[in-house]
């Protein structure tokens, strides 16, 4: 069996010698060499090319995190583990960033020292192995929407979800839909799906991130829509950088033709990314006070920032005029006019949610399950012949006014 080849880095010399030692035991690793800083480490790993570098992150001369950069970036093929005695998340956040895959607080036991090294090993192992093989893909046109909102409750996520599955069942294309809502996103929940591994997860293999391993991240939906969860701790949302996004986002591209967004209720700089690379934005509002004012700034925004027109498409959700607004003293307000309706449906919308099943599978005979599917049409320019038989609006033919 062929060896796990580690280079130890830590400034203590006492504490590098317990490294090897406590690593002497496991007949898998092999310690080729050490360095009491990050200069030393970048030469020896450079020289010696070794799978994995065990790095403290506290040194002279050049720190630990500057020194994962560095190999991350000219060494890709070997792979780094921190160490450090500060267990804090803003030190975990820059060992993510600086291209690290695992992190390790000190102490830590003989077990979970090997446990780890050999899992890491693997995974690169095998990503490895699977980017060899040489693959023909086909040229795909994919197509990027975001749903989003300024105001949380309006629905983002119910219409996320059933629109995947929509375009899905519609197009027989392949469908990725990605929870951008990091601290409370529901998106695996609305599709009862199994979290394994999360959009937090992935950020650790940002730098060898490639439309296969990507695959490993993704979690398929019996409807075939493959789904990237939200993290399940809110707080793993400050790791999650717009350019990790904007990198997850393009990589998805290469492999699928429609990749759906739900997003959270903010400018954040993560849903600003997703945003950018939009074909279009779906911005959901419904009619209350409270969420028209929202929705007006921004559109307000999205205008300063330059988006077109054509870009944005504002669905109105939960559609009636029966509590004193009017389909167009809203448009007046946004100066922007409505481009789809959902009706109301609560009952059919808060089923399908505790049983994890999309309406638009199960209550297709609905009002809202055929306005989420005329939505999907219109975006696909597939046109679902049950639903839309001739050119009509969508006020007709859901019997909106």
């Amino acid at each position: 069996m062929e060896k796990i080849k580690v280079v130890v880095v830590d400034d203590s010399e006492e504490t590098r010698n317990n490294l090897k030692t406590l690593l002497s035991f496991e007949k898998r690793i092999e310690v080729i060499g050490e360095a009491e800083n990050g200069e030393e480490a970048i030469f020896i790993v450079k020289e010696a090319k070794p799978d994995i570098v065990l790095m403290d992150i506290n040194m002279p001369v050049m720190d630990g995190i500057r020194a994962t950069e560095e190999i991350t970036l000219s060494i890709p093929e070997t792979t780094v583990i921190i160490m450090s005695v500060q267990s804090e998340q803003e030190y975990l956040k820059k060992a993510m960033s600086a291209g690290a895959r695992e992190f390790l607080n000190k102490p830590f036991s003989t077990d979970d020292l090997i446990r780890t090294i050999i899992k890491t090993y693997d995974v690169e192992s095998k990503r490895k192995e699977i980017s060899s093989i040489p693959k023909i893909k086909e040229e795909i046109k994919s197509k990027v929407i975001t749903v989003f909102s300024t105001k949380g409750g309006v629905g983002k996520t119910t219409i996320a979800s059933n629109l995947a599955v929509s375009i899905a069942r519609l197009t027989k294309k392949k469908v990725a839909l990605i929870d951008l809502d990091l601290q409370f996103g529901d998106v695996a929940i609305m599709l009862n799906v199994s979290v394994k591994n999360t959009i937090s997860d992935l950020i650790k293999e940002i730098n060898m991130l490639d439309s296969d391993l990507i695959e490993d991240y993704l979690v398929t939906h019996f409807s075939g829509v493959r789904v990237l969860p939200a993290p399940i701790k809110p707080e793993y949302a400050e790791y999650i950088t717009s350019s990790h996004v904007e990198k997850i986002i393009k990589t998805l591209k290469e492999n699928y033709h429609y990749i759906i967004v739900d997003s959270s209720a903010s400018f954040h700089e993560t849903v600003l990314a997703s945003l950018d690379i939009s074909d279009r934005i779906l911005f959901l509002s419904t009619l209350d006070l409270p969420t028209i004012k929202n929705v007006k700034a921004g559109i307000d925004v999205m205008e300063s920032l330059r988006y077109s027109k054509e870009k944005i498409s504002v669905i109105l959700n939960k559609a009636s005029e029966q509590f004193g607004i009017r389909y167009k003293d809203f448009e007046n307000t946004l100066k922007h006019n409505i481009w789809a309706y959902v009706p109301e449906d609560s009952q059919t919308v808060i089923t399908s949610a505790n049983k994890g099943f999309p309406f638009v599978m199960t209550r297709t005979e609905t009002k809202v399950a055929k306005a989420l599917i005329t939505i999907a049409s219109e975006l696909t320019n597939e046109k679902e012949v049950d639903v839309v038989k001739e050119k009509m609006t969508f006020k007709k033919i859901f019997g909106l006014g």
